[in-house]
C-alpha cells in the first residue's frame, strides 16, 4: 500500500503512527485532524490505506468508517480502545472495517495489513473485470442490434447479417461493434 490517509485528533500523536505506517511500506502519508478533515482529503484523492484513531474530534469515528468503507475502494482500519474490540469488530467487519486494539501489537498490525492489502488487490481486480464484462455485453448488445436492422431492412438472414459485420470489420480493420454502430447509424435515422 503506498497512499496512505492517517485520521487522528490534533492532540494524538501522529508521529508514531505515522513511522508504523511507513514501515509498513506507506510512501505517501496525508494526515486529517477529523472526520469532515478526511472526508475532504478523500474527495480530493484516492489513498490504498486509510487508518483512524479513533474516538475524533467531532464524532467517534465508527461513522466516518462506515462511509469511507463504502466510498473508497481502500482499506479501512480503525484503531480502538481494548474493552471496546469485539464489539466493535462485529459491529464493522460486515462493512469491510479491520478493528485493531489499542495500544497497537505490531506483529498484528502487519498480518493484518499483510492479508487487507492482498483482499483490496483482489478486490479490484474484480471491479475491472466486472466493468470489462459489462463493456462486452453492451458491445454484445450494439452489435445484436445492428443485425436487427440489417435483417428487418436488407431481408437477411441472421447469419448473413452475421458474416456482413464480421467481413466489414476485417476489410475496414476495425472492430466488429464498430461497424455495428455505422450500421444502427445508418439505418435508425
Amino acid at each position: 500500500m503506498k497512499k496512505a490517509l492517517l485520521v487522528c485528533r490534533p492532540e494524538q500523536n501522529v508521529a508514531q503512527l505515522r513511522e508504523l505506517l511507513v514501515s509498513e511500506g506507506c510512501e505517501k502519508i496525508s494526515a486529517a485532524f477529523s472526520a469532515y478533515g478526511a472526508e475532504e482529503a478523500v474527495h480530493g484523492g484516492e489513498f490504498d490505506l486509510i487508518c483512524i484513531n479513533a474516538p475524533l474530534v467531532d464524532e467517534n469515528g465508527i461513522d466516518l468508517s462506515r462511509r469511507l468503507a463504502e466510498a473508497t475502494k481502500a482499506v479501512v482500519v480503525i484503531l480502538v480502545p481494548q474493552k471496546n474490540l469485539k464489539e466493535l469488530g462485529e459491529l464493522l467487519a460486515p462493512c469491510g472495517v479491520l478493528t485493531a486494539a489499542k495500544p497497537l501489537n505490531r506483529q498484528l498490525f502487519h498480518l493484518m495489513l499483510s492479508f487487507a492489502s492482498g483482499m483490496r488487490s483482489r478486490f479490484i481486480a474484480a471491479g475491472e473485470e466486472t466493468e470489462r464484462l459489462k463493456g462486452m455485453v453492451e458491445d454484445i448488445k450494439i452489435i445484436d442490434r445492428a443485425k436487427l436492422l440489417l435483417v428487418s431492412c436488407l431481408n437477411m438472414s441472421e447469419e448473413q447479417a452475421h458474416r456482413y459485420l464480421e467481413k466489414q470489420a476485417m476489410d475496414l480493420r476495425t472492430a466488429k461493434v464498430n461497424v455495428a454502430k455505422q450500421v444502427i447509424q445508418t439505418y435508425e435515422n
